[in-house]
């Protein structure tokens, strides 16, 4: 649903720094930017004290439909991501059944029609018995592109040696997505654990060897086969020091996550116990410190949340049968505010990581910044938004995140779609109107 509408009198968050100004949205995309010529025939929104971002893109989120809706749904996350001013998300396909072929790929973009309040795309999971496929596959209208589960995955969806994960490779050209994790030290190290375990051994059972010796391989594999790869939410320094030393520059992106930057052990485990378990787990401050640097210096192309959502009484559960996972797409821009208000990031970051990371990844089409051509997809952030992180203000059906409490250093409160608001004050102005993304390449998609 397309729609017009003029923003006006806000700070516009730009590449090159923050202006005063307008945004005069037609036909659902970005018509003029700056001091625009007040128009008389259409909506406005006044955006006075308000900072304007554009709609930001969460590349990494678990949804759990279908076979997991008690944890989330397709519904239900995307409304999570609109309230945190993410107008697009790539959903992943560790689902029941997972998505592993066109037809369950076409079966969650038929979900998504008419319930999503975001516009979206499905990874197609690796395993070896598609592998030769997947190079046709992967330009199927919808599809986001391929990930690959090196390791914390149960299946077929799990690839852990490196002679059919070379195969997938070699079968396509668009950029594959990787959880790098070694899977058989990941096995040796769960049997070696010690019944009574605590989640504080999480980061020393998935240790820092476990995903660097993933990431070699993977890195091998890169430069024998030429086929560009990203590494999903890197956790530790010395895999960012390897992608440095080894040097393949485009073949390899690089994503990490809130929950690394924000969180760090042993305290986290200690104050939040399983609510703050996932994979691959977070670490010690040092580990927190290389990651910022790496917003800053390289080599991070982008910030995903890894929302992976589970209920209170699943995590409640005894360490190792918690399961891992965070829910997050709502809080990413929060969070990096506070890291603006901390002085460590910028706004222009903000966008490098969340928008014009994502789409360089993927080779997403329409999106972009507050320019002109591009979709009108734009978010008001409410700046004198200080108060502790409320927990009814979170949408995700989890109802926990670590993050309650903390300070805030603003808050979206209203959500643009394409010239249309999706949601204001902490409430959804239905219908959903989410859309299947395109990619470059791709034939456009039929879903609407």
């Amino acid at each position: 649903m397309n729609a017009d509408l003029w923003v006006r009198g806000g700070t516009l968050v730009r590449p090159s720094g923050d202006e005063r100004g307008d945004v005069l949205i037609r036909g659902g995309r970005i018509a003029a930017v700056g001091q625009v010529d007040a128009p008389t025939d259409i909506p406005q929104l006044d955006a006075s004290g308000m900072l304007v971002f554009p709609g930001l893109i969460d590349p990494q989120v678990h949804f759990r439909e279908p076979g997991l809706e008690h944890k989330e749904d397709l519904a239900s996350g995307s409304l999570a991501c609109v309230a945190g001013g993410i107008t697009a998300f790539c959903e992943m396909p560790n689902t029941r059944p997972p998505t592993v072929d066109p037809q369950a790929l076409a079966d969650k973009l038929e979900r998504a029609a008419g319930r999503c309040a975001a516009d979206h795309a499905f990874f197609l999971g690796g395993t070896a018995e598609n592998a030769d496929q997947l190079g046709e596959w992967e330009h199927l209208p919808g599809c986001a592109g391929i990930k690959v589960f090196m390791g914390s995955s149960t299946g077929n969806l799990l690839i852990e040696d490196d002679a059919t994960l070379e195969r997938l490779l070699r079968s396509g050209s668009r950029r594959v997505t990787v959880h790098s994790e070694d899977n058989p030290r990941l096995s040796e190290r769960y049997a070696a654990l010690p019944e009574g375990a605590s989640v504080l051994q999480h980061p020393d059972v998935r240790d820092v060897e476990c995903a660097l010796r993933a990431t070699r391989r993977l890195l091998d594999l890169v430069e024998k086969t030429g086929r560009p790869v990203h590494i999903l939410h890197v956790s530790t320094a010395d895999e960012l020091e390897l992608i440095r030393e080894r040097d393949l520059g485009d073949l390899v992106t690089v994503e990490v996550t809130p929950n690394h930057l924000f969180l760090a052990a042993p305290e986290c485990y200690e104050r939040h116990g399983t609510l703050a378990q996932m994979n691959p787990p977070v670490r010690g401050i040092e580990h927190q410190e290389a990651l910022r640097l790496a917003l800053r210096e390289g080599p991070v192309t982008c910030i995903g949340s890894d929302h992976a959502p589970h209920t209170r009484l699943e995590k409640s559960r005894p360490y190792p049968q918690s399961p891992s996972g965070i829910p997050g797409t709502q809080t990413i821009l929060p969070l990096l505010l506070s890291a603006v208000a901390e002085g460590w990031l910028d706004h222009a970051s903000i966008l490098r990581l969340c928008l014009e990371g994502p789409i360089k990844v993927y080779g997403i089409q329409g999106k972009g910044p507050l320019e002109v051509g591009c979709d009108g997809d734009v978010v008001l952030v409410d700046p004198t938004v200080r108060e502790p992180l409320p927990l009814e203000w979170l949408e995700s059906r989890a109802g926990f995140s670590p993050f309650v409490g903390t300070a805030l250093a603003g808050w979206p409160s209203t959500t643009v779609l394409r010239g249309r608001i999706v949601y204001r004050d902490h409430r959804l102005l239905p219908p959903p109107s989410g859309r299947p993304l395109s990619f470059g390449g791709q034939a456009a998609s039929q879903t609407s």
